[in-house]
């Protein structure tokens, strides 16, 4: 009493038919989650951030705290 032999012929391309729509399928559903849960909320705090900066008040605080070699701060 012996097992019968597997059967491999076009057992590749019938897994393939089977996992290669379910890699897709998975695959975009994790893109679309990753821009919605990260980059449209990093999107929008650099929007944030960038709607109240200014970078003239940054530069002259860092001046004043003597940040910089190269200038003086104002005082002197």
């Amino acid at each position: 009493m012996s097992l019968p032999k597997p059967v491999l012929r076009g057992l590749l391309g019938k897994r393939l038919r089977f996992h290669l729509p379910i890699a897709f399928g998975l695959s975009i559903l994790v893109a679309v989650a990753f821009k919605y849960t990260v980059t449209e909320p990093r999107k929008q705090a650099y929007a944030d951030f960038y709607r109240s900066y200014d970078a003239v008040k940054e530069f002259n605080g860092m001046r004043e705290a003597g940040i910089f070699e190269s200038v003086r701060p104002s005082g002197e």
